[in-house]
């Protein structure tokens, strides 16, 4: 039996396994369908500290698996398809078979953007389409970008976007926002956002420069086709929890989001960290951090055992 399964190989996931491993506990690493997590998917980071120059997202998260491994993180392929936390051992089963019994758990399988699913949005991922304005925003200095979305996170992302970029055109589906009046107000009245209505994206047109060059746009109720030139769509529609295995395990809010305490679930020894549990910040340094946290509530808890 092990005494530490962790759950995820994004910031939270190697952060818990590297402090883990170095306090000696010999942690166990799953890694799941997306090895290091959101990030991979980000091409250039300059907001993690450390890198003044910025680093690409998987060679990040490269090397933050190496600096576990250095301490003595295992690691083993597959995906969680169902856990067992009604007693001692915990037990975690995965995709391919295999069953991992461990006295705790921590999990890091975090969250993922929706997107709107087109063939070309998904070829042009970190190449101008992104999930995370404050992220990637700042790599759109001086240029046209969009968001997709009616919400308060689009609003959010639309007037965060206003910092850097040229023009700001902000596409929703239909003619009025389901964001706070307040923070549409803000958006309406912001001069460098341009408003779509009643408009959703068609296509992400890449000119063969393999990077966002524009969107073709459909007005839902003239079947109008528009283009627009941006060089980066971000989609604001809403992020979905990878919590499905624990569902009816562990508390979620309504969302989906793992409910915790300092990354403590309701569960002893079951500790979650990152965007499984964070639907506020979303961000790799925030999830950095509560991996830490939960690996040192870990520590704790097997030393109450005196394990």
């Amino acid at each position: 039996m092990e005494k530490v399964v962790i759950l995820g190989t994004g910031p939270a996931g190697l952060t818990a396994a590297i402090y883990t491993a170095r306090a000696n506990l010999k942690p166990v690493v799953v890694e799941g369908m997306q090895p290091g997590g959101q990030l991979t998917t980000t091409t250039d980071i300059e907001n993690f500290p450390g890198f003044p120059e910025g680093i690409d997202g998987t060679t990040l998260m490269l090397k933050m698996r190496e600096q576990a491994e250095r301490f003595g993180a295992r690691y083993v392929t597959g995906d969680v398809v169902r856990v067992d936390f009604s007693g001692t051992p915990l037990k975690v089963f995965l995709d391919e078979g295999q069953t991992l019994e461990a006295t705790t758990v921590i999990i890091a399988t975090g969250a993922r953007a929706k997107y709107i699913g087109l063939e070309s949005e998904q070829k042009l991922m970190g190449r101008g389409v992104s999930g995370c304005a404050t992220c990637d925003g700042a790599l759109y200095r001086d240029v046209p970008v969009a968001v997709v979305g009616g919400g308060d996170t689009a609003m959010e992302d639309a007037l965060f976007l206003t910092r850097f970029a040229s023009k700001v055109s902000l596409i929703h589906r239909r003619d009025e926002f389901r964001a706070s009046k307040i923070m549409a107000d803000r958006v309406k009245a912001h001069p460098k956002i341009e408003i779509h209505w009643d408009s959703v994206v068609e296509e992400v047109l890449d000119v063969s420069r393999n990077e966002v060059t524009g969107l073709r746009l459909k007005n839902v109720k003239t079947g109008v086709l528009t283009e627009i030139p941006v060089m980066a769509m971000f989609a604001a529609i809403g992020h979905e929890p990878n919590t499905r295995p624990f569902k009816g395990i562990l508390s979620m809010d309504e969302s989906g989001y793992l409910v915790t305490r300092h990354t403590v679930t309701d569960i002893a020894g079951v500790y979650a960290c990152g965007d499984v549990q964070d639907s506020h910040y979303r961000q790799a340094v925030t999830a950095a951090g509560s991996g830490c946290m939960a690996a040192l509530e870990t520590e704790r808890y097997l030393c109450s055992l005196g394990g």
